[in-house]
């Protein structure tokens, strides 16, 4: 690969911060593909030198792209371009889907199966009692060998018969319409937060690192409940999109 030197200009004239416009340039060659995933970048103190930079100037050039999860210090191993983000569209699909769509290699650990009272909140979300026994399930996703999400879902107990190797090997999605259960419309909430310590460690993300949080109902024939999902994202890695209609 040519030196990113050889790739990157910078204006000296212009109004535009030096950090930022090689952060930009940097980004287009990681989203354009000429720098790949998995590409080792020369340290920060050589880097700096070969723009003419100041240190601080090129450290912040390269924070910055690691903010938005391109790049990633690894000990041992130096600043890295990353796996492209999970960009994921708005419609009523799994995360397993999705990922196995764009070639993401979808894998999942089952981290907890169980039949639990329902609280308030998912009782009232899938129109239960509350105290009726759900289906609790608590799975970590993987795209590309990378943890991306935890997903806690609640079921209705006559819902689905599951086990823990169907849950590793197929999306929850999927194993609703192999039993002949249709899905129809959801309820949809998207957020942010900070991780926890256990987070962190599940997902790989340095502690009190911004999650996207997701809780979605979902509906079936007649309008009944099949899952309450509550799912966390790593934000640097993942994101929604939509597309938006004028009225």
């Amino acid at each position: 690969m040519e030196s990113i030197t050889r790739l990157i200009t910078i204006d000296r004239s212009s109004p535009v911060p030096l950090y930022f416009q090689v952060a930009q340039q940097l980004q287009q060659l990681i989203e354009s593909g000429t720098l790949a995933p998995g590409t080792r970048l020369e340290n920060e103190i050589a880097l700096a030198d070969q723009f003419g930079l100041s240190r601080p100037t090129m450290r912040q050039a390269m924070q910055h792209l690691v903010d938005k999860g391109l790049l990633a210090r690894k000990r041992g191993v130096g600043t890295q371009v990353v796996n492209n983000r999970v960009r994921r569209q708005i419609e009523l699909t799994s995360l397993f889907e999705d990922l196995k769509r764009d070639g993401r290699r979808p894998r999942t650990e089952v981290l907890s199966m169980r039949t639990v009272p329902a609280s308030a909140r998912v009782a009232a979300a899938l129109k239960l009692e509350p105290g009726a026994d759900t289906v609790a399930l608590r799975r970590l996703r993987y795209a590309d060998d990378e943890p991306i999400a935890v997903m806690e879902n609640h079921l209705p107990t006559d819902l689905l018969g599951l086990t823990e190797e169907e849950l590793t090997g197929h999306g929850l999605y999927e194993l609703f319409r192999r039993a002949g259960i249709s899905l129809r419309t959801a309820d949809q909430t998207i957020g942010a937060r900070r991780a926890t310590a256990a987070e962190s460690r599940l997902l790989g993300e340095s502690r009190g690192g911004t999650l996207l949080t997701m809780e979605r109902t979902v509906l079936g024939d007649a309008g009944r409940p099949l899952e309450f999902g509550s799912h966390l994202y790593r934000a640097s890695r993942y994101s929604f999109e939509m597309t938006l209609t004028a009225r």
